[in-house]
């Protein structure tokens, strides 16, 4: 195990050194209750393999988050709701676990808050930026 791993909490939640609010457990993935919620029942689902950044996880360990973040939604009664999941320090990531969280938004006050700063674009960068991604993919 890297020292990375070995200073993670979530990987020591996953191997029940540090105690959580279980919600849901697999043999790829675990959901619990976040203990510093922005909303009641926010919560977080995490794959189990040990990755920094959504594309540092094997495929086949993401294929369940989404599905238990919906069932998660659907187990609080949220009306509405966040799905949100940030990779790196600038992107607002604090632990360096991969981990979806589901926020419920009850009301203007509790839940998440976004701001969303949009940029003017014409349609030839549009078209460019088009052609570039679609060759890497």
């Amino acid at each position: 195990m890297s020292s990375r791993m070995a200073s993670c909490i979530f990987c020591k939640i996953i191997k029940g050194d540090i105690p959580c609010f279980k919600l849901y457990e697999s043999e790829k993935t675990l959901a619990f209750l976040d203990i510093n919620p922005l909303s009641r029942g926010h919560a977080l689902v995490i794959p189990k393999f040990h990755g920094e950044k959504l594309t540092d996880i094997p495929d086949d360990h993401l294929t369940e988050l989404l599905p238990i973040a919906k069932k998660l939604a659907l187990a609080t009664g949220a009306k509405e709701y966040n799905i949100l999941q940030n990779n790196g320090r600038g992107a607002h990531q604090e632990v360096d676990h991969v981990h979806f969280h589901m926020i419920p938004k009850p009301n203007p006050e509790e839940g998440l808050g976004i701001s969303w700063p949009q940029q003017t674009t014409d349609t030839d960068k549009l078209k460019a930026l088009y052609e570039e991604i679609k060759q890497k993919l």
